[in-house]
């Protein structure tokens, strides 16, 4: 129950964060991962590496998983709660 907790807590931080940037983003049930679409249907490596170069926020690239990847990210929800926050802060900060 105290991880279920836990990782409810930094799924919901993602998918908070995610919204309030107006980027379409499915509340996951049970995993590690949130996987959301690239906003604006855009490659998903520019994305990344969009993201770590600009925010310094690591995403992986949905291609990395496939061709019907693309289009796609993944956010792994395996850091503590507070640097997840962090990491959602810098993306409000990028120009979208």
């Amino acid at each position: 129950e105290r991880y279920r907790k836990t990782y409810q807590e930094r799924r919901d931080i993602v998918v908070q964060g995610l919204r309030t940037l107006g980027w379409e983003v499915d509340v996951p049930r049970a995993t590690f991962f949130v996987w959301a679409p690239v906003p604006a249907g855009g490659d998903s490596r520019a994305f990344a590496t969009r993201l770590l170069e600009e925010a310094g926020v690591v995403v992986t690239p949905g291609v990395g998983f496939g061709p019907s990847g693309e289009g796609f990210y993944r956010v792994a929800l395996t850091l503590g709660a507070d640097r997840i926050a962090e990491a959602m802060e810098r993306l409000q900060k990028l120009a979208w």
